[in-house]
């Protein structure tokens, strides 16, 4: 099915090439010599901030014109620029939202069909192929505003799929998957790859992933150009010491282990029953939920894509209201206030409990790095020293520093994460809940991100974390909730009340 009707795999060159943000100084990727050869499956790695997403964007030819940044060099698609070979790549971005552009799922699939003139008749059978082979099994008709930040994922690859280009361009396709998820999709890519013999090149900070599909594995230097090429066992074991210093991630290693946190006593901030969640009143995403949120300890909440784990977090960060059952905030938390967050008024949260959005960009609100992290604190009326203290210890421990007057949303996927991390922080709230923190982070940034929320915990905050990452919840959680599916004839509950990790923590 796949093979039929495929464009001819793609070449790609680049000579010196580069290409800077416009406001900005340095370049986001310079000097780079590349040559991909038609079929082959290249994993593209290097530290976050290296360049990896802006050269994916060029391959695609949608970086802008002359008035969104300067290219330096030369990249080339089949022996054309990349503008000019629209259709030749189909790419999915790190950000599934900003690539879906049709209320119904089977629509959204066609749509790029209908742009590249695909006969009417081969369309639908298209979009049926390509939803099976990413596992989304839904109704052409189900609506792409409820589905959940992993099932806009699979969306988005199966709408480049089914284009079947030249050369396809994945920009970490698997951050926001649970783990059957990542082998699902990751065996899909490969299954179409190789039926089509497309050329294909994947970023993705967790190297095993994706060592069984690829030939070849090249490495960004953090100061441009290429740190390391060739087979992927070569380079991950020849070059394994210079990767590691170079933030790169090592297959079946954890950068950092979080000692235990000290003292046995529990305080806690936030106490669900029977709690029954949803995104609109009308259709619950869970029943029956019981959880307890401790100060001065990291709650993980783990479980499936479509389980409800962004509608809980959303929902303990006082921004969902339950519909059944109660959450109420214990006076540690509430002090003066009503017990329950969704009533509290807005600078009631922001100085008692900071939310990190499973979308960085959804929270972003300015036009720079440091007026972003100035929001919160200025909402508090801090005067001009503490704000500016507290926004540079911010950028210096998440590696910003160097951004502070950048524009946000043209930062790389893994530093919009930490600079929505930071916003969070910004303003010192009791509680802080995360939405997969760990996105897009290198093992350097990861490490320093962990280390960082351990540090917070230790001053007594308590932390809620959303996320697939199990290397992260090893390292850092002090107790777990996993989330299991709703059944389709009742909302199932979840199972586990705050159980503890292997490890005894």
């Amino acid at each position: 099915m796949f093979g039929e009707f495929s464009s001819p795999a793609a070449a790609v060159r680049a000579r010196d090439w580069g290409w800077r943000h416009g406001g900005r100084r340095r370049p986001a990727v310079s000097g780079l010599d590349l040559d991909i050869e038609p079929g082959e499956r290249v994993l593209l790695l290097g530290a976050s901030g290296a360049g990896k997403s802006t050269l994916l964007h060029g391959l695609a030819g949608v970086l802008g014109g002359d008035d969104d940044g300067e290219t330096l060099g030369e990249l080339l698609v089949d022996g054309r620029h990349p503008a000019s070979a629209r259709g030749r790549s189909g790419l999915v971005l790190q950000d599934p939202d900003s690539q879906i552009v049709m209320a119904r799922v089977g629509d959204d699939v066609a749509f790029g069909l209908e742009n590249l003139g695909v006969a009417r008749e081969l369309i639908w059978p298209r979009v049926r192929a390509a939803l099976d082979a990413v596992g989304l099994r839904l109704p052409l008709e189900h609506a792409t505003a409820e589905l959940s930040g992993g099932q806009r994922q699979r969306l988005a690859l199966a709408g480049v799929l089914a284009m079947r280009p030249g050369l396809i361009l994945l920009d970490e396709p698997t951050a926001n998957l649970d783990p059957d998820g990542v082998r699902e999709v990751r065996d899909a890519v490969a299954s179409v790859a190789s039926a089509t013999g497309a050329t294909l090149v994947v970023v993705e900070h967790r190297v095993a992933t994706w060592l069984p599909v690829v030939d070849r594995v090249v490495v960004l230097g953090a100061d441009g150009g290429v740190l390391a090429d060739g087979s992927p066992g070569a380079v991950l074991s020849e070059r394994a010491a210079e990767l590691r210093s170079a933030g790169v991630w090592l297959p079946d290693e954890v950068p950092w282990r979080a000692p235990a946190p000290t003292g046995s006593a529990r305080h806690p901030l936030l106490e669900a029953a029977g709690l029954d969640i949803a995104r609109t009143p009308q259709v619950p995403v869970q029943r029956g939920l019981d959880l307890r949120v401790d100060a001065g300890r990291v709650l993980a909440i783990a479980g499936p894509n479509g389980a409800g784990k962004s509608t809980l977090a959303l929902t303990l960060a006082g921004l969902l209201p339950p519909i059944g059952g109660s959450l109420e905030a214990t006076d540690l938390l509430a002090q003066g206030l009503r017990p329950e967050p969704a009533r509290w008024r807005s600078r009631d949260l922001l100085r008692r409990i900071g939310t990190v959005f499973q979308s960085p960009e959804h929270q972003f609100l300015t036009g720079s790095v440091r007026a972003e992290l100035e929001v919160g604190p200025r909402a508090l009326k801090l005067g001009e020293r503490a704000r500016r203290e507290r926004v540079d210890e911010l950028l210096a421990a998440l590696r910003l520093a160097h951004l502070a007057g950048a524009n946000p949303f043209t930062l790389s996927g893994g530093e919009k994460r930490r600079l929505s991390v930071a916003t969070a922080i910004a303003t010192r709230p009791r509680l802080l809940v995360l939405d997969e923190p760990t996105f897009g982070q290198d093992a350097t940034t990861w490490r320093e991100l962990a280390k960082l929320l351990i540090a917070l915990r230790d001053e007594g905050v308590g932390l809620v974390a959303v996320t697939h990452d199990e290397a992260f919840v090893e390292a850092i959680a002090d107790d777990r909730f996993d989330l299991r599916p709703a059944r389709p004839d009742s909302v199932a509950s979840s199972s586990s009340s705050a159980a503890r990790r292997e490890g005894g923590r």
